[in-house]
């Protein structure tokens, strides 16, 4: 059976739901594919429900710093209410209807099951054949990466997906990987009482962002009772009740549960994208500033490599819909994305770090300093541990990066979005008036440091 539509949309993630609801609204005949719930991983299995956890952690490590600031307090954590909020504020119970409705009251029509490029302009789902007159965007967003670990694939192992549900926290885990996902679980359930040990085969935490920024959250785990091991190499999985994994040292670590957060990854041959003409065997997908990726084809979200952020992926929505429909002139810059990362103290960036400032041989001008070192900070007194680092085109005299890690950096981090955004001259920013007494001041302090 074939059937000619205008636009087909495959994966109803953040960016595709809203690329599909753009274009429905705007009168085009539209199909959305998901064969999972509508919506994507954000808010039933990350950005969402993960934040939720979050939270909860957040007020017993607030909790637990009343006695050296405010008298005497009792905390015990209970991971009930946790998963009760979860399930009935955050997801659903799993359950997509409310999106679903969201998204064909556009307009648009939704087509259950695993849709497949199978030639130009075309796409399959489960037998059923559409045309697309217009064209097909592509947001399939990505699945975890599970290593050729010896035995790991044999085990009853968790990734995001399986922690997520959880209705109880594990009593110990080991997290394989280092980077924001397996550090944002790692802090949520060592705040609830499980002995976390954090596996990284890099030399450090967090291997892509500031080195500076890397040692604040690891050391800021490690005064949770974190394990974090570092350069280290798993050899092989066994499970008989609890989870052995053997380094390469020869060391072997148990606990009851394995959280697998090693990175994300798209099956671009089971997307079908060589019959659009494109590389099937690459890592994500190139786009142009439009979001077009071959002739009547499209691409946003993670496949486009751009980050696997669901603000990217909207990002990337609004100009794909334009273009489709003609409208706009609008050409993606992402020269000041930003990131958050929710530990405690959160980790937040915008831009280009200093390594990756001086790889494109930017002439390179940084500054750092200590939020403990504000007014702030000295008011905050305790757990407030954290920096700012600025990096600048000293040629230019803008701000091409920065990291911020503190209490609320992901608010922090905005102003400084804007500078890199804009391109405000430094010196302009010196020139600004920073609220006081706030984190964020500490922002002036740092750009008096790059002439220093």
């Amino acid at each position: 059976m074939v059937e000619e539509v205008d636009v087909v949309v495959i994966g109803m993630g953040p960016g595709g739901e809203d690329v599909a609801g753009r274009l429905a609204s705007a009168g085009l005949d539209v199909v959305g594919v998901e064969s999972r719930l509508v919506g994507g991983e954000c808010p039933y299995f990350a950005c969402i429900p993960t934040k939720m956890m979050v939270r909860a952690a957040d007020a017993i490590g607030e909790a637990r710093r009343v006695p050296e600031l405010a008298g005497q307090a009792t905390v015990q954590p209970d991971w009930t209410p946790v998963a009760k909020r979860i399930r009935d504020e955050a997801t659903t119970n799993w359950n997509d209807e409310i999106a679903v409705q969201r998204f064909e009251d556009t307009g648009g029509r939704l087509v259950r099951g695993v849709g497949r490029v199978s030639a130009p302009g075309e796409v399959t789902v489960d037998g059923q054949v559409f045309r697309a007159r217009r064209g097909i965007v592509l947001n399939p967003g990505t699945d975890p990466v599970v290593p050729p670990i010896d035995g790991l694939a044999e085990s009853p192992y968790w990734t995001n997906r399986d922690a997520v549900p959880t209705t109880s926290a594990p009593e110990s885990l080991l997290v394989l990987g280092g980077g924001p996902v397996g550090l944002e679980f790692t802090h949520v359930f060592a705040r609830f009482g499980t002995a976390v040990t954090v596996l990284e085969m890099h030399p450090r935490l967090l291997s892509v962002a500031e080195p500076e920024a890397s040692e604040v959250v690891t050391e800021a785990l490690r005064a949770d009772g974190v394990q974090v091991r570092t350069g280290c190499a798993v050899d092989r999985v066994k499970y008989d009740d609890q989870f052995q994994v053997h380094l390469d040292s020869g060391e072997v670590l148990t606990a009851e549960r394995l959280l697998v957060a090693t990175g994300r990854r798209t099956d671009l041959r089971a997307l079908g994208v060589a019959a659009a003409g494109l590389d099937d065997q690459a890592r994500s997908i190139p786009v142009d500033g439009r979001m077009r990726a071959a002739d009547g084809v499209w691409a946003i979200g993670d496949i486009t490599g751009r980050g696997a952020f669901t603000h990217t992926s909207v990002y990337q929505s609004r100009i794909a819909a334009a273009d489709i429909l003609g409208q706009g002139s609008e050409v993606a810059d992402y020269r000041a994305m930003p990131s958050v990362i929710f530990t405690d103290p959160e980790v937040a960036t915008v831009g280009l770090t200093e390594s990756r400032a001086r790889k494109q041989e930017i002439p390179v001008r940084t500054a750092t300093t200590q939020i403990s070192a504000s007014t702030r900070g000295w008011i905050h007194k305790i757990d407030k541990e954290g920096i700012i680092k600025l990096v600048a085109d000293a040629e230019r005299g803008v701000l091409v990066g920065a990291t911020v890690v503190a209490p609320a950096g992901g608010e922090i981090i905005g102003a400084l979005a804007v500078a890199v955004h804009a391109e405000v001259p430094v010196q302009r920013l010196r020139e600004m008036i920073f609220a006081y007494p706030t984190f964020h001041r500490a922002i002036e302090a740092t750009l008096a440091e790059l002439d220093a």
